[in-house]
């Protein structure tokens, strides 16, 4: 069996860090060798593994990246992950990039370093969602044509405490059925008296609720019927899992921007 794979977790404190840490650990192919963390954290020195609730792993919480690296997930928060992606670059780390409510300027700085090394960057790091996100351009690419015209609405769901809407998934799925149907109007939910629907619009709708980890509708309405595409995840696992499949990818690739549907092939 050959060595595993050496992996570093950014943003090892917050929820999907956790999780992270417990399936890398519990995967034959992966070691955890760093738990990174901002400097502030209050979780600095503590054991990862206790931190994710499997008990002592022997790798504390710190804010410095060891010596020996193969590879880093990132799920923290735009400013860390803006670190991370320099770090990566100057270093020649592979990295996946999960973190999502970027600004363009910081979404630039994570383009920039995939010249240097390879980086997957992807808005959901979940293996559903991407398959869905290809049955969606398929969808829209069969329907672009069609005379009486297809209404586009997408609705997601997510906990209270995410701190971006519409969530970056949400609006992956727009961009694409606007590159396939032409939609130039991106409307963020409707209140007042809005007048008829335009043919150019995708509407967007953003629900938070409790503890939900993530729902996506994409819906095509048709005069007579409508087309849903739904995807659901029922915990964070799916994230991470799919994070740790990206991990797996990237690190034998050259330097280079990858996505999802390098990752699984589509």
């Amino acid at each position: 069996m050959s060595e595993p794979l050496h992996v570093a977790i950014s943003g090892a404190a917050g929820r999907m860090g956790r999780r992270l840490i417990a399936l890398a650990h519990a995967d034959d192919e992966l070691k955890v060798c760093a738990a990174i963390e901002s400097d502030n954290c209050p979780a600095l020195g503590e054991d990862a593994g206790e931190l994710a609730g499997i008990g002592k792993i022997g790798v504390n919480v710190t804010s410095e990246l060891p010596e020996r690296v193969d590879v880093i997930i990132d799920f923290s928060v735009p400013d860390g992950a803006v670190k991370i992606a320099k770090l990566c670059a100057q270093r020649q780390i592979p990295l996946v990039e999960a973190t999502t409510g970027l600004t363009e300027q910081q979404r630039d700085i994570i383009l920039t370093a995939a010249q240097e090394t390879p980086v997957v960057f992807a808005p959901s790091m979940s293996l559903a969602v991407n398959v869905a996100m290809k049955l969606v351009r398929e969808a829209a690419k069969a329907l672009s044509g069609l005379s009486s015209g297809v209404d586009v609405e997408i609705v997601e769901r997510h906990h209270r405490f995410k701190e971006d809407a519409p969530s970056g998934t949400a609006l992956k799925f727009g961009q694409i059925v606007a590159e396939e149907m032409g939609q130039t109007d991106h409307r963020h939910g409707r209140e007042g008296q809005t007048g008829q629907r335009p043919q150019a619009e995708i509407g967007y709708h953003a629900l938070r609720t409790g503890d939900n980890v993530g729902e996506h509708q994409i819906v095509f309405g048709m005069m007579g019927e409508t087309l849903e595409v739904y995807v659901r995840g029922h915990t964070r696992d799916s994230y991470a899992y799919g994070a740790l499949t990206a991990a797996k990818f990237v690190a034998a690739q050259g330097a280079g921007l990858y996505s999802m549907n390098d990752v699984l092939g589509l």
